[in-house]
């Protein structure tokens, strides 16, 4: 039972680490619902990992039992094995080991690191800049600086206190409602977490530098929050066109120094710029409610797959 439950999880790890993801990032579907996609890639690249780890540990673990539990207690409590243990099983259960290490491991040490930059980053502005005036739309002084420097940037710092960075060429090149809408779309980074959402593919992607679908997952995550947050700030921006608005906003920052943001932070011109651009001025018809639904299951099916895979031989 063990060996075809290792090649069934062999197949789906592989599935999950090349053709999914890259028709994933091919698909145009995301950008109707960034949400219901987000979804996916986190399904994605749970279920790939718990694939590509539980084919290992059951190939492993295959003399000691005819399922993942009884193999395990079997192994844990030292029993003999039921068949003769090869070099291979030695192998796999090494390599298990060390991959649930590997991808464990650098994600706390990216969280860390991440957090510790943005902590750095935020004392700095801190000391560096005033804070920011508040109106209308605009975050309250206590989450607002405001930089002195001449071009259109903005960007927020996630973390136990979120920041908020206006440079004074933003506001002075933007109007009130632009400004508005700049400030809504970081707030919605802020507000949904986003940047929890990109770790683990932060984490992947350092783990795993050789696998492209590791640098197509990031990516593919990174542009989704952005049409996220886009989508969200439009939800609080008044006035006849609030599409218009935060275009107009996104391509000034852009032309200015919006790239020239600080590591671990989330700015206005994350993402494809263009793509968002067009996105927001000839929007496509929404993601049709089965079409979600059909998407968010699968996400669920991703994730109960391999589940099933690794339990249901204790269960026949």
């Amino acid at each position: 039972m063990l060996p075809a439950t290792a090649l069934a999880l062999g197949v789906l790890a592989a599935l999950l680490a090349w053709p999914v993801p890259a028709a994933l990032a091919r698909a145009r579907w995301p950008r109707r619902d960034p949400l219901a996609a987000l979804v996916c890639w986190q399904a994605i690249g749970l279920a790939g990992g718990l694939a590509i780890i539980g084919a290992l540990l059951v190939h492993g673990l295959a003399p000691w039992g005819h399922s993942l539990p009884e193999a395990w207690w079997h192994w844990v409590t030292r029993q003999p094995s039921a068949e003769p243990v090869r070099g291979d099983h030695w192998v796999a259960q090494t390599l298990a080991a060390v991959l649930t290490l590997e991808l464990l491991g650098v994600l706390a040490l990216s969280g860390v690191r991440t957090a510790r930059t943005r902590r750095r980053h935020r004392a700095l502005l801190e000391l560096l800049v005033r804070p920011g005036a508040s109106s209308g739309e605009r975050a309250s002084a206590e989450e607002t600086l405001l930089l002195d420097h001449p071009a259109p940037v903005a960007f927020c710092i996630p973390g136990a206190r979120p920041l908020l960075v206006l440079s004074s060429g933003m506001v002075a090149e933007l109007d009130g409602a632009q400004l508005d809408a700049v400030v809504a779309h970081e707030r919605a980074h802020l507000r949904e977490h986003h940047h929890l959402l990109l770790l683990p593919f932060v984490a992947w992607r350092a783990a795993l530098p050789v696998l492209p679908a590791a640098d197509r997952a990031h990516d593919g995550v990174r542009d989704l929050v952005e049409m996220r947050a886009d989508d969200v700030a439009l939800r609080s921006l008044s006035g006849p066109d609030p599409r218009r608005t935060l275009a107009v906003a996104i391509v000034a920052a852009a032309g200015g120094a919006g790239g020239q943001v600080p590591e671990g932070a989330l700015a206005v011109t994350g993402g494809p710029v263009a793509v968002r651009v067009r996105r927001l001025l000839a929007p496509a018809d929404p993601l049709p409610t089965r079409a979600r639904w059909a998407a968010l299951a699968s996400a669920v099916a991703l994730l109960l797959v391999p589940t099933l895979l690794l339990l249901l031989p204790a269960l026949l």
